[in-house]
């Protein structure tokens, strides 16, 4: 019977080992896998903070070139209006009251066309700025008047 209740402990000694060990295996992997994910998760967050750099550098370089567009088109413009200064002066009158309404009319077309090509869309931003801080009270009162202009020709 003694060898019995020996054997009896050293079975249980053996599936204590056996559990303890199927514990550490089982912790092992759990830690490798938690590492895995770990790892896998970092390399995500590192491509998508790269796409969302890579995204970020696209629209600023896009901005870029819609700005110098924007700028380059108001130069065109403003050439366009020198020009048809020009032609307002060689078409109409310069004599009488057509003479001075022509002489008048080119010589706006021409400010702007200079004013447009000298300042770009940036210097026109600005001026409008500082006019906007100059005279607040003007600037809300003609903002409100286009508003209810543009609204009532957009009412069906």
């Amino acid at each position: 019977m003694a060898n019995t209740t020996n054997q009896g402990q050293a079975t249980r000694e053996k599936m204590k080992d056996a559990a303890h060990s199927a514990v550490d295996q089982a912790s092992d992997f759990a830690s490798r896998t938690a590492d895995k994910a770990s790892n896998v998760a970092s390399q995500a967050a590192d491509k998508a903070s790269n796409m969302a750099s890579q995204a970020a550098d696209k629209a600023r370089e896009f901005a870029h070139t819609a700005g110098e567009r924007a700028e380059n088109a108001a130069s065109s413009v403003g050439h366009g209006l020198r020009s048809a200064a020009d032609t307002v002066r060689e078409k109409l009158p310069s004599e009488g009251y057509m003479g001075s309404a022509a002489s008048s009319v080119a010589g706006g077309l021409e400010g702007a066309g200079k004013y447009l090509e000298d300042k770009g869309l940036s210097g026109v931003a600005d001026d409008l700025a500082g006019l906007i801080k100059r005279n607040p009270i003007p600037a809300v009162l003609i903002g409100i008047g286009l508003g209810f202009l543009i609204a009532r020709s957009t009412r069906s």
